[in-house]
């Protein structure tokens, strides 16, 4: 993203209106464009991206139309931003969670910290993982590249499992599939009213990824 504000914002991979705050001085642009990111991310997740005008951006925005191509030049670029940041941030939660303990611990770990973060950030995350084909061809490599990363954090946790012992599976780019398909499917169902909180389904993915693996939780 060009500026830094914005980045942070839309990094968290909150909901709309929940993005975090802006950093201390930033600038009024900066601002404006995490505006533009929170009305975006407000209206795709609401009408979907083809379904969604510049106009309807910057109504939620509370700004006219010209305002968003003055920040960014079209709302393709807008979901590209959102789109690269939130898988962003997700790359950056894998590794951190799975850094340190044994395979068990790591990919537990992980499964729990990616679905609470599908869950708490639902709108979000199906943007980022249901509108890709509606990126340029270039900006969707970039995104690939980021998913392929976060696949080979996995994959290296699982693949650590079987030469230990702990996990046993057949195939192991299946039982990464698998395991992250868990989460990012989250997005399509979860709701905040409903009878599971962001802990509750991080807890149960986390429970759900060993038994993919043939682990034992500890």
């Amino acid at each position: 993203m060009p500026q830094e504000a914005a980045r942070v914002n839309t990094r968290i991979g909150l909901e709309a209106g929940a993005m975090g705050e802006p950093t201390q001085g930033a600038g009024r642009g900066d601002l404006t464009r995490a505006r533009l990111l929170d009305a975006a991310v407000q209206v795709f997740g609401e009408k979907g991206f083809h379904g969604t005008t510049t106009r309807d951006i910057a109504a939620a925005a509370g700004m006219s139309p010209a305002a968003v191509y003055v920040h960014h030049r079209s709302k393709e670029e807008l979901l590209h931003v959102i789109s690269r940041e939130g898988h962003r941030t997700t790359l950056e939660l894998v590794r951190r969670a799975g850094a340190t303990g044994p395979p068990t611990q790591r990919l537990a770990s992980i499964a729990r910290d990616f679905g609470r973060h599908h869950a708490q950030g639902h709108t979000w995350a199906r943007i980022v993982n249901y509108e890709l084909e509606a990126l340029s061809p270039e900006h969707r490599e970039e995104i690939r590249a980021l998913r392929i990363a976060i696949e080979h954090e996995v994959r290296s946790v699982i693949e650590d499992g079987m030469a230990s012992g702990e996990f046993d599976v057949p195939d192991v780019g299946m039982a990464t599939t698998a395991v992250l398909s868990l989460g990012i499917d989250i997005a399509r169902w979860y709701r905040d009213d409903g009878r599971w909180t962001a802990g509750d389904v991080g807890d149960q993915m986390a429970v759900l990824a060993l038994r993919i693996v043939g682990g034992r939780a500890t």
